[in-house]
């Protein structure tokens, strides 16, 4: 047996040539894992600059270096992305959601009472928010790379504008099928915000990305910090 069952940890061989390579490689792997805390679990495609050692939860549909690893655990390790395919059982916590999750058949949920009520049988009702920066693609339209997640009830999406927004002289804020659901003519001086409460309580059958798009020209930069503000349930246990 060349690695360890759980971790896939290497082990030395015996007589082996260059023991610190196998040694370091598991002592990385273990520093990556052990008390696990993910930056979030809702980007499907990588930071544009991660810092080094850095952990996410790929969201589904992953793209770029992420493509293939849908509910993997991606590290930045060493400048490259490095992926472990979790376990059943395993947990981390999901330091943008505020919650605690839990590996089960290699899907990730959050822990029963996190953030809401539980029932006698397990079923959950939580209040989550997913937050993140997202600097602005030259054009009329930008998706920042995280999403609503599959099955949230969305109460609102808020934000700031963190560097002036150039090119346009307002935005809006939406989804595809709405791109003013969640506001519309937003300042693009630092500091401009926008707090975008739902009408009706909004449900999402699919994770679904937001759109930002610009009005009277087109974005040549900025950077935006947006919060999805949601409900989402999980049923009760067998």
């Amino acid at each position: 047996m060349s690695d360890s069952i759980h971790l896939g940890l290497p082990y030395v061989e015996a007589a082996q040539a260059q023991k610190h390579v196998t040694v370091n490689e598991a002592l990385r792997r273990l520093d990556a894992l052990v008390h696990l805390a993910v930056a979030s679990r809702s980007l499907s495609s990588p930071p544009d600059a991660p810092e080094e050692g850095v952990r996410y939860i790929v969201a589904a549909e992953p793209a770029g270096a992420w493509t293939g690893h849908a509910g993997e655990v991606a590290g930045f390790i060493d400048g490259a992305w490095i992926f472990f395919v979790p376990g059943t059982g395993w947990r981390a916590w999901d330091e943008a959601a505020g919650e605690l999750l839990i590996c089960s058949g290699g899907a990730w949920s959050a822990v029963g009472g996190a953030g809401g009520p539980t029932s006698a049988h397990g079923a959950t009702t939580r209040m989550t928010i997913v937050e993140g920066d997202h600097v602005l693609a030259a054009g009329t339209t930008s998706e920042p790379g995280f999403v609503i997640p599959d099955r949230a009830v969305v109460l609102g999406v808020t934000g700031r504008v963190i560097d002036a927004v150039t090119g346009a002289s307002s935005w809006h804020l939406g989804v595809a099928a709405d791109p003013q659901r969640y506001g519309n003519y937003i300042g693009t001086a630092p500091g401009s915000t926008v707090i975008g409460v739902s009408g009706t309580p909004c449900a999402y059958y699919g994770a679904t990305p937001l759109v930002v798009t610009a009005e009277g020209g087109a974005f040549t930069g900025g950077e935006l910090r947006l919060a999805i503000h949601c409900l989402e349930l999980t049923g009760p246990a067998a």
